[in-house]
């Protein structure tokens, strides 16, 4: 069983910057491929960006080149650095955790508006 926790969301304006993060309960941490969804109003969930176990990022086309994925194995982290933000970044973002099962966290909100 593997839990986690988002923080890091809120309110920033077109242009800016946040960085979501997720902690993860677990000793095998580092098996695991870790990533984040994110689910605007009225839209199906969508996959932003995974690290695999051996740390090879993967994002999503819409994110490529503005948002950066990472992991720290010791402190059973991840991270998501987003950069130039856009309106339609507008969503609750999901940290995952998968292994033979997929783990998922409560969800972080995340509003680029000015």
């Amino acid at each position: 069983q593997v839990q986690l926790v988002e923080s890091g969301g809120g309110l920033v304006q077109p242009g800016g910057s946040l960085r979501l993060s997720c902690a993860a309960s677990g000793n095998i941490f580092s098996a695991y491929t870790m990533g984040w969804y994110r689910q605007a109003p009225g839209t199906q969930c969508e996959l932003v960006a995974y690290i695999t176990s051996g740390g090879r990022p993967n994002y999503a086309d819409s994110v490529k080149g503005r948002f950066t994925v990472s992991r720290d194995n010791v402190k059973n982290m991840v991270y998501l650095q987003m950069s130039s933000l856009k309106p339609e970044d507008t969503a609750v973002y999901y940290c995952y955790a998968r292994y033979y099962n997929t783990f998922w966290g409560q969800g972080t909100q995340v509003t680029v508006s000015s």
